[in-house]
């Protein structure tokens, strides 16, 4: 007979959950206000952001505001590629 595998606990000190998600516990688990910025995910591996802290706000908009400078830095670039045309180059002997 074989046994089962827990559905959760801990491997090296990271938390992972495999249980069916339900909806409450998806809400509760990314608000939880008076815990630290990172909490246990409430399906996988790992830690998530919470977001009944300040800090992960902070985290989010940082991370979004970099998202839109690589886009926009990605964008003038391409414009910047199709903007080239031939160049006549002179020289006088």
């Amino acid at each position: 007979m074989a046994k089962d595998k827990p559905d959760r606990g801990e491997i090296l000190g990271i938390p992972y959950n495999f249980e069916r998600p339900s909806l409450g516990r998806m809400l509760s688990s990314y608000w939880q206000p008076g815990k630290g910025m990172l909490v246990k995910k409430p399906f996988g591996i790992g830690y998530t952001v919470n977001l009944a802290n300040w800090r992960s706000w902070a985290v989010l908009l940082v991370a979004g505001a970099l998202l839109v400078q690589e886009r926009n830095s990605r964008e003038a670039d391409e414009a910047a590629e199709t903007d080239d045309e031939p160049v006549e180059v002179i020289v006088e002997d």
